[in-house]
């Protein structure tokens, strides 16, 4: 039996056990779906809309709502010839892309230490989630900070920067159009207002040369070389970059320093995330 659920129950802080102080910061239309989602079960995995909606404490026309939202999304799909709705293994991915993440984070870690040991800069690696770019590990050099506030989990623009970049130059065709319609109409806080489109020309240069090196769109004096993690099929799962003051050294030098170093160990990467499983490469 599908238990009625009266009321929700109040959104609460992770790690606090208590309700949020400001409903206003929260998206209710975003926890219904979710309610939606936790609605099907081990128990009962395929539910008519009517159940949902008892299950989940929404009225009807939400449910109907959310249900054809969630369906088009690719996470519920309607089994043929019933009324009855399940969950798609869509679901699985937000969980899988998790995992995936931390254990991408364990196998990077130990590179970025040694090139920072090495080239005494800061070290990053990073993946494309969408059309962002999603900073996954970060070490710096001592105490250092570079005048930039990256840290784990960071997003941003992927095309404005350069270890997005040297991902994006590898990308096929059909993703790249996939990348130009979902960045389309896009606004963002940042001082850099180009368009991927404007970053064409740049991207096919990094692409012949493997490799990008450019100044820092976040913060002024600061040069960055990236090269991409490539998988078997040279589709990039990744990549690293490495960050220097201008006023420490010129461009020159830090490519003479710092480009084989990086180039090494995103091979090693590569190599390292092919034997864990991690990847598709």
């Amino acid at each position: 039996m599908v238990k009625r659920i009266d009321s929700p129950a109040p959104l609460r802080v992770a790690g606090t056990g208590a309700a949020s102080p400001d409903m206003r910061s929260t998206v209710q239309s975003l926890a219904k779906g979710f309610r939606v989602l936790e609605a099907f079960t081990a128990d009962t995995p395929e539910l008519t809309m009517s159940e949902v909606s008892l299950a989940a404490g929404l009225d009807p026309g939400t449910t109907h709502r959310m249900l054809a939202t969630l369906a088009g999304l690719g996470y519920v799909t309607k089994i043929p010839a019933t009324k009855r709705f399940r969950l798609t293994l869509k679901v699985l991915d937000l969980g899988f892309h998790a995992l995936a993440h931390q254990d991408m984070r364990a196998i990077v870690r130990p590179y970025l230490r040694d090139l920072v040991g090495h080239l005494g800069e800061a070290a990053s690696f990073a993946v494309l989630e969408g059309p962002d770019v999603l900073y996954l590990e970060r070490v710096r050099a001592g105490h250092s900070r570079l005048g930039v506030d990256i840290r784990v989990g960071t997003t941003l623009p992927a095309h404005i920067s350069a270890i997005g970049q040297s991902m994006l130059a590898f990308l096929s065709e059909p993703d790249m159009a996939r990348l130009m319609t979902a960045d389309a109409n896009r606004t963002h806080s940042y001082q850099d207002k180009r368009s991927v489109a404007d970053v064409m020309p740049a991207l096919r240069k990094i692409r012949k040369k493997g490799y990008a090196v450019a100044p820092s769109t976040l913060t002024e004096g600061l040069r960055i070389i990236a090269v991409p993690v490539l998988d078997a099929d040279g589709h990039p799962v990744g990549a690293i970059s490495v960050a220097a003051p201008a006023v420490r050294t010129t461009i020159e030098e830090f490519e003479a320093s710092a480009l084989e170093p990086v180039r090494v160990a995103a091979k090693e990467i590569a190599r390292a995330l092919q034997a864990s499983g991690s990847t598709s490469i």
